[in-house]
């Protein structure tokens, strides 16, 4: 039996199963084997043939975003109204067969958008180019899923199920679960809050699944086995999803009022220019990027060539990002912005920064 029919043996039985609490136990083996024959579904075998062509780019830019849909939703109109890049637009499927890159310039950040194929149902499998489309989408900081606004919610509901099939977590946190494989001394467990989806039991059970006999589990959260068994697996990516329906001007303004009112939701049209700019602008937010400006001493500010960085950064992250040996000549920092209590404030390298700061660093003597 191979493991595509073992996969489909185990979600028959959990389709049949009662979900109860006399049954929690066993759903819980049966989604660690799940999970595992996943897995090894993915990875490559030693017998597998001669490499077809894969289409990953190299990375560029100061973010990534992976542009993933079903065929004809109108990924290529969006990467040619946005990019300026030209990617063949037609009104049958799969016009696009490899992954065409572009760059989206706003606020001085240059945002590298990829335009992949269309994903199909069953891409997990393999199926139409599907592992080679989701396996580039792990490597974005955000993934933009193009949808069709005059289809049902089934479209957004299997692309999340093709998502998670291998690995991709979109819009959730990291279960706050610390797990370490040891030498010895067997399976120590200890939770911080009362558990109402996972035991001692259980949790030994599944981690004898993947042959895991001594490890320390600390739990501080009320996580599901699901959340468990990524943990376990340390393979899962959590990546911020923008979901986006394209052809708004093809449906009533009472549909796209309920549309733009979902979490993460954007509704525009590509082919008469509608919210074109503010997407762009919510690819910005969403991606946690921030502006800082350097200044010379005795100079204005220059406002021109911002360094791009990533939220939450430091003054050591702008050291680096300028020069990699300016952090051994590093004496302090002068700062204006939100950041500081007063302007300017001198600081050393642990600072964190905000957006449109403005710094001056001082060197050593």
């Amino acid at each position: 039996m191979g493991i595509l029919e073992k996969i489909a043996d185990i979600e028959t039985e959990m389709a049949r199963t009662q979900k109860n609490k006399a049954t929690e136990y066993h759903l819980g083996l049966l989604k660690a084997k799940l999970a595992k024959y996943r897995t090894m579904l993915l990875e490559p075998t030693a017998k597998a043939g001669p490499k077809g062509p894969g289409f990953d780019v190299v990375r560029s830019g100061d973010a990534r975003v992976a542009l993933i849909g079903f065929p004809s939703v109108g990924k290529s109109t969006f990467l040619s109204k946005v990019t300026g890049t030209k990617s063949e637009v037609a009104s049958y499927e799969f016009t696009t067969l490899t992954c065409i890159p572009g760059k989206i310039h706003y606020n001085g950040a240059a945002i590298q958008l990829l335009d992949l194929p269309g994903i199909i149902e069953g891409a997990a499998q393999g199926k139409g180019r599907g592992r080679q489309v989701i396996a580039v989408a792990k490597t974005a900081d955000l993934i933009l899923m193009m949808l069709d606004a005059t289809k049902g919610p089934r479209q957004r509901e299997l692309l999340e199920i093709e998502l998670e099939a291998v690995g991709i977590r979109v819009n959730r946190a990291k279960p706050n679960i610390y797990f370490k494989v040891k030498k010895g001394g067997g399976i120590s467990f200890n939770a911080t809050c009362k558990l109402s989806h996972l035991s001692e039991r259980l949790v030994q059970q599944i981690l004898q699944t993947y042959k895991i006999h001594n490890a320390e589990v600390l739990i501080r959260d009320d996580h599901t086995v699901d959340e468990f068994i990524d943990v376990v697996l340390g393979n899962r990516k959590y990546i911020r999803c923008v979901y986006c329906y394209n052809k708004i001007d093809q449906i009533s303004l009472e549909e796209v009022d309920r549309l733009s009112r979902n979490p993460y939701t954007v509704a525009v049209s590509c082919e008469v220019d509608l919210n074109m700019d503010y997407i762009v602008e919510y690819l910005w937010k969403n991606l946690n990027l921030i502006r800082v400006y350097t200044k010379r001493k005795g100079e204005y500010p220059d406002f021109e060539g911002g360094l791009i960085l990533r939220s939450g950064s430091t003054v050591l992250d702008i050291c680096k990002s300028i020069h990699k040996t300016l952090v051994d000549d590093f004496n302090y920092a002068l700062l204006w912005g939100t950041s500081t209590k007063h302007s300017p404030q001198r600081v050393g390298l642990s600072h964190v920064v905000d957006d449109e700061d403005v710094i001056q660093i001082v060197k050593k003597r």
